[in-house]
């Protein structure tokens, strides 16, 4: 099989990417589920933006300062001052943003943030924006979507990569030859027992990284997002009750309903302060109250959360609900530049999979939707730019053998150990341990 373009990965930044590809270039999204199934349909918060110049410093700082300062400086000026630029192109696609009375944008805001500047439609607004993104990437002739895909490896000579082998729905392996191949797998929540991420979402693309000697970056900055409701069922994805709802007065209570911790804290000073709180109380986890807030916003501003926790039982205008820490964001990865290129030439990394050093130690509420779709774009620039030097080499494909891929529980095994092991040789040498126990 051949292609232009071989993106792997049907979230926001995958879908992103290839919507800002050249028409006449094929390209194709290999998903590992189905299309929607994504961790961006997941977020439900927003998106932030900078809503101008006077805003941009305290924006800057406030990035800076969750990030424990150790965030790149010149990306995060990049994410900033390009948010605009993809406001307008995600309007353009359909996108709605809630809007006041006037048609000015709605902002809120969410811990950590110094001021509202936060788009965000309803508390569905990764499903307003990937769908949107989805519905115009099925419209386009140029791009094919492959459902029920999983990249397995990709092929590369003298480090440069030339595609990759795929496992593909009926189980049959193929080789497809890309001129650029571009990672958008996203994170690695289906490792850990409580995680917000899907369940199939366990850190290939880092695993055939470390397999093919590619550059990681913080590959142990694991943030922990604080309040998910909590179920004693392991097989469940935990639904992620939004940091909004904090930002607009919902507060936190040991198992004595006494309110022990500033609710807009940054997400890992709270999630550790939580798991202290759970610790003393000897409780799996905390309560969190909605009631402070007015049952009409509830209804008008959080509808499918409000929805869901009747759904488990649970009145959230008339009672507090059991939220625990979970796993909900990864900032290391595939370590990329400024323009997505990964160490290794022909192939790029967007999205939460990648690492370009936007969030540091610890992401700022609703900047992952921002990033990912920024330094998509940027990558889908540079190939455009590059790619008349984009070098063929049909001879990698001939030495690779699909047989060494062919036990698929094997070999996800396999990859799961490569990735949780580089996290706890991380963990080791920073003398850090993540809170969320690995599966």
């Amino acid at each position: 099989m051949k292609t232009d373009v071989l993106v792997i990965g049907s979230g926001c930044s995958g879908l992103y990417c290839a919507l800002n590809l050249p028409k006449d270039r094929n390209i194709t999204i290999v998903t590992k589920s189905d299309a929607e199934s994504s961790d961006s349909f997941l977020a439900q918060g927003g998106m932030c933006m900078m809503k101008n110049e006077a805003d941009y410093n305290s924006y800057f700082e406030d990035t800076m300062k969750a990030g424990h300062y150790e965030n790149d400086r010149t990306s995060v000026d990049i994410m900033i001052r390009s948010s605009q630029d993809v406001v307008r192109d995600l309007i353009g696609y359909g996108v709605e943003f809630q809007r006041e009375k006037d048609g000015a944008f709605a902002f809120t805001r969410e811990g950590a943030h110094s001021d509202k500047r936060i788009l965000f439609h309803e508390d569905v607004t990764g499903k307003e924006i990937t769908s949107k993104l989805l519905a115009q990437a099925k419209a386009s002739a140029h791009i094919r979507i492959m459902e029920y895909t999983t990249v397995v490896d990709i092929i590369s000579e003298e480090n440069t990569c030339y595609g990759a082998v795929i496992r593909k729905a009926d189980g049959t392996l193929e080789k497809v030859a890309a001129d650029y191949t571009v990672f958008a797998t996203g994170g690695i929540g289906g490792l850990y027992r409580h995680s917000t991420n899907f369940r199939h979402v366990t850190g290939d693309a880092l695993a055939i990284a470390c397999k093919n000697h590619i550059a990681l970056k913080d590959i142990n900055y694991v943030q922990i997002h604080p309040t998910t409701l909590y179920s004693p069922k392991e097989e469940d994805r935990s639904f992620l009750i939004s940091e909004s709802l904090r930002g607009e007065g919902a507060k936190l209570y040991d198992k004595n309903m006494n309110r022990f911790v500033n609710e807009l804290l940054p997400r890992d000073v709270l999630a550790n302060t939580i798991f202290k709180q759970m610790a003393k109380d000897e409780t799996p986890y905390v309560w969190e109250d909605l009631r402070p807030i007015p049952e009409a916003e509830l209804w008008s501003h959080f509808p499918n959360i409000v929805a869901y926790c009747r759904e488990m039982g649970y009145d959230v205008t008339q009672e507090c609900i059991p939220v625990v820490p979970a796993q909900h964001y990864f900032m290391g990865g595939i370590e990329v530049n400024h323009q997505s290129r990964t160490s290794m030439a022909q192939l790029y990394a967007v999205g939460e999979t990648a690492c370009n050093g936007v969030h540091g130690r610890n992401r700022l509420a609703s900047n992952s939707l921002l990033e990912s779709l920024v330094f998509a774009k940027r990558a889908a620039l540079d190939m455009t730019a590059d790619y008349a030097q984009a070098k063929r080499c049909a001879e990698a494909f001939q030495i690779v053998s699909e047989e060494q891929y062919l036990d698929e529980e094997k070999l996800a095994e396999e990859y799961k150990r490569l990735v949780c092991e580089k996290i706890e040789e991380a963990d080791l040498a920073g003398k850090r341990k993540d809170a969320c126990m690995i599966r």
